[in-house]
């Protein structure tokens, strides 16, 4: 049998094919996220509140049930494979332990709207983008190691999708029905500064974003059926079509980090493509690996 990454290599860049049957997850479809082997996790499968389990050739299982009063929506794992959750009913972030799934609440706050998604930093600190959709605002908080929570940006619109930048020292959230693209500097107590407009599209939604070992974002165009590719410098360099008018979220995967797995809504499915480079959680761990960390093993 050839070699999986082999197979994976003679797949067409950008162009997109189903990875998991129709209809497996219900339209609260979200996530996702990767784990050190290889798997990818979404929220909602089969039905809320849980979290289904997808293999990389795309078998998809019920994984863990969710606590009583939690609805998921984005998904981080650090470099020790534990995972985070954004649990938007709940106003929490959860932490979860794959190895036992023991559900915790990592972080709290009564006054977050509803955390909706998360971006994990070098230094595994967490920053939870927190919209009010009725009131078209946002937030924008900061998670530290101890789960201690500071809000770290305000009067902004429905803030969706975030991400921090290869090197740690930016951070770029999206507003979803005001279609901009922010950035921030990251300052060393994790406050932000110097927020400016990156770009804005004249149509369609935003959802989540991740960003490749260069800085590239990838922005899923929810309504439009695509996930834009834009440069560090606004730049939008190509649009992938996904299979589905709804992508919510998307990650990083593959052997080499350069399959690109989205969340969709319409046919309740994920769907995944290839790139030319690979994820910038994935590179974090191969230099954690190979500065001895065992733990953080690049994601197979």
């Amino acid at each position: 049998m050839l070699p999986l990454l082999f197979l994976l290599a003679a797949d067409p860049l950008w162009t997109a094919k189903p990875l998991t049957a129709p209809h497996q997850f219900t339209k609260e479809i979200e996530g996702p996220a990767v784990d050190r082997n290889g798997n990818i996790y979404a929220v909602s499968f089969q039905r809320t509140p849980t979290i289904g389990k997808v293999t990389p050739d795309g078998t998809a299982s019920l994984w863990i049930e969710m606590p009583d009063g939690s609805l998921g929506n984005g998904i981080r794992f650090d470099r020790k494979g534990m995972m985070f959750v954004a649990d938007y009913s709940g106003h929490n972030v959860l932490r979860i332990d794959p190895a036992t799934k023991q559900v915790s609440v990592f972080a709290h706050n009564a006054s977050m709207n509803q955390p909706n998604d998360l971006a994990i930093a070098p230094d595994e600190t967490l920053y939870a983008s927190d919209p009010n959709w009725q009131n078209g605002t946002g937030q924008i908080w900061h998670i530290d190691h101890k789960g201690q929570i500071k809000k770290v940006a305000g009067d902004m619109g429905t803030t969706n999708g975030i991400e921090v930048s290869p090197d740690g020292k930016r951070l770029y959230v999206n507003e979803s029905v005001q279609r901009k693209i922010w950035v921030f500097d990251i300052q060393p107590d994790h406050t932000l500064q110097n927020k400016r407009l990156l770009i804005e599209f004249p149509d369609f939604g935003f959802d989540g974003m991740r960003c490749d070992s260069k800085e590239n974002l990838y922005v899923t165009r929810h309504g439009k059926g695509t996930v834009a590719v834009v440069s560090q410098q606004g730049q939008v360099l190509r649009e992938i079509d996904v299979l589905g008018k709804k992508p919510t979220n998307l990650t990083f995967g593959g052997p080499d980090g350069k399959t690109v797995y989205v969340t969709e809504v319409e046919h309740g499915r994920l769907v995944s493509f290839r790139t030319d480079l690979p994820g910038r959680e994935f590179i974090e761990a191969a230099k954690d690996r190979s500065n001895g960390n065992p733990g953080a093993t690049p994601r197979r």
